[in-house]
């Protein structure tokens, strides 16, 4: 029967990373974005605290593959160990036991022991499931690594946060990080959601914010589409409407939340292909996006003005391989048709999406951050680098441009002011303030993402 083991010494105590596993989310942060799996069940058992005691189930599908593999938890004790087990799925049978040992200087050894017999499908692929494992482990112990540590130096108390957004791209990376934290997220949306809005009749309850510690608006219509004059309309309205509803929502509070954060974009600064460091300082740019960023912020002043601390944070490209650009660039790259756009000389810049976890992060926890932070990589390059970098991290060549004619051609404005223009964005604030990146470079983030 073969078997695996995978070992990281984590620096926080055997009961935290324990906690950390067991609170809603856990399943979700471990899940890497190139398995491409929905979560179709997570069930407790009868009056259990967690998933992990006993009794607790999960079933989840792997897209490509015909099984459902479902699992059943069992042998809890708590702050040590517990197992999870296959009850169906692509293996005869599979046994994974995670395991806490404690270390010296408070910190402990996480154990994934692994054992399993081939069902007929896997033996056919028995000299790559060894490989995968490793691969994926490797990605679970680094992430997880990476969140109890910043959750342990922000050492923030308990709170209940509200999200707009919460299954979008970044929303649906923030919630299991702040959940497994120990923090409450409360959903703001249409329909079935615990705080319901919308903004095309601004309507919001205000009593529905009873409790809420900080807001986190992250909501807005893609402005990787066609700028019709129908498609720019819905772009501001989705996020200046929305901002100045929640703005004038919270302000009317008796007791509002101490916290609003907002999703605000790069795309405020002038763009070309100039060399200068554009910080939160920049000017402000000409074209369509600089003014929807410039009036987004602008209709959070009633919040600023009822006290309450705003923080916008200008986002740069995402970096993802569950949604986003970089998902939409694998396909052609990993099939040899990548290559630079336009003249390649325009600046990205970018972030990766567990980056941008931790600076929103950091922003309900550091109370010294107010206004506009940059939400970037301290290292931005230009896109015939970008198209390299992702070439390599494929490994495949990026040779086949897009040139600038058929981005016009094909994206009209949208494609001039995003793909064939770019700023050279510096996360000025962010920097003063000591933050660290988990992926400072763009290498690293794409060997930890593809």
């Amino acid at each position: 029967m073969p078997e695996v083991n995978f070992h990281t010494v984590f620096p926080v105590s055997p009961e935290t990373a324990f906690s950390w596993h067991a609170r809603p989310g856990a399943l979700q942060r471990l899940l890497p974005p190139w398995t491409r799996i929905t979560i179709l069940e997570q069930t407790p058992a009868p009056g259990a605290s967690s998933i992990i005691n006993d009794g607790g189930r999960i079933a989840f599908r792997i897209a490509g593959v015909p099984w459902t593999w479902k699992a059943l938890h069992r042998d809890y004790h708590q702050n040590q160990s517990f197992t999870d087990i296959q009850t169906s799925g692509p293996f005869k049978s599979w046994t994974h036991v995670h395991g806490f040992t404690p270390q010296d200087n408070n910190s402990c050894q996480l154990s994934d022991h692994i054992t399993y017999t081939h069902g007929f499908a896997t033996s056919l692929a028995s000299g790559s499931v060894t490989r995968e494992l490793t691969r994926q482990f490797a990605f679970r112990h680094q992430r997880t690594r990476w969140d109890l540590r910043r959750h342990a130096e922000a050492n923030l108390a308990p709170q209940t946060i509200a999200i707009t957004g919460a299954n979008g791209l970044v929303g649906s990376a923030l919630v299991p990080f702040l959940t497994t934290g120990g923090h409450t997220v409360r959903r703001i949306g249409r329909g079935q959601a615990d705080i319901v809005w919308n903004p095309s009749t601004n309507h919001m309850d205000p009593a529905a914010f009873a409790g809420v510690d900080a807001v986190v608006h992250l909501a807005g219509e893609s402005v990787a589409q066609r700028w019709t004059p129908a498609a720019k309309e819905r772009i501001r309205e989705s996020r200046i409407g929305s901002t100045a509803l929640i703005a004038r929502t919270l302000a009317a509070l008796p007791n509002p939340p101490r916290t609003l954060i907002i999703a605000s974009g790069i795309g405020y600064a002038e763009t070309g292909t100039q060399d200068e460091l554009c910080d939160e300082s920049a000017p402000l740019g000409q074209d369509f996006l600089a003014q929807v960023c410039k009036e987004w912020e602008a209709a959070a002043e009633p919040a600023r003005q009822r006290g309450i601390r705003v923080i916008h944070v200008r986002i740069g490209m995402v970096i993802s391989a569950a949604g986003g650009a970089l998902a939409k660039m694998l396909l052609p790259f990993r099939l040899g048709l990548g290559g630079s756009v336009g003249s390649g000389q325009q600046w990205q810049s970018w972030i990766h999406r567990d980056d941008l976890v931790d600076v929103i992060h950091r922003a309900l926890s550091d109370e010294s951050l107010n206004g506009v932070i940059n939400a970037v990589s301290p290292t931005p390059v230009r896109q015939h680098e970008f198209a390299k970098i992702l070439g390599h991290a494929v490994r495949r060549p990026a040779l086949i441009p897009l040139p600038a004619f058929a981005v016009r051609l094909l994206f009209g404005e949208m494609g001039q002011t995003l793909l064939l223009h770019g700023a050279r964005v510096h996360p000025g604030r962010l920097l003063a303030a000591g933050h660290q990146w988990r992926y400072p470079t763009l290498p690293e983030a794409l060997e930890f993402e593809v």
